[in-house]
């Protein structure tokens, strides 16, 4: 099983208008990244067909996921606009997928694993190990 122990985000994101808002646009955007890295995938039949088209066969990111997560904020102003704010609504997300699938791969490569693809779900962990134990 993989297994989130500590995530820590630190966003600039300008003069803050509404903290509860703000706040909210960082954890969804955490929780969707982070689904992607570990559980979220597409799974198609031969001949095509989706089959995790419904959310009864789709994993879906779980409030689980965010059990260590730490939010802390180092806004500067920016210089474009009166208000000195900046956009947050994709902060959690784009740097969740790099950041956490990075953890991953350095969690394993001392094991021997190199290369994974997303998501990193136990099962998948689980392959890569053996076939680096089977390889090595």
């Amino acid at each position: 099983m993989t297994e989130l122990i500590r995530y820590v985000s630190i966003d600039d994101c300008g003069a803050v208008v509404n903290q509860t808002l703000l706040e909210g646009q960082i954890w969804g955007g955490l929780l969707q990244g982070l689904g992607q890295v570990f559980d979220e995938i597409c799974i198609y039949g031969e001949d095509g067909q989706m089959l995790s088209g419904t959310f009864m066969d789709y994993a879906m990111p779980k409030a689980d996921l965010l059990r260590q997560v730490t939010i802390r904020m180092a806004p500067v102003l920016s210089p474009s606009n009166q208000l000195g704010v900046k956009g947050v609504g994709e902060a959690g997300t784009g740097g969740s997928l790099p950041a956490a699938m990075n953890a991953v791969l350095d969690a394993l490569h001392p094991r021997g694993v190199t290369h994974l693809d997303m998501p990193a779900s136990g099962q998948r962990v689980w392959q890569a190990l053996q076939r680096s134990k089977n390889s090595g």
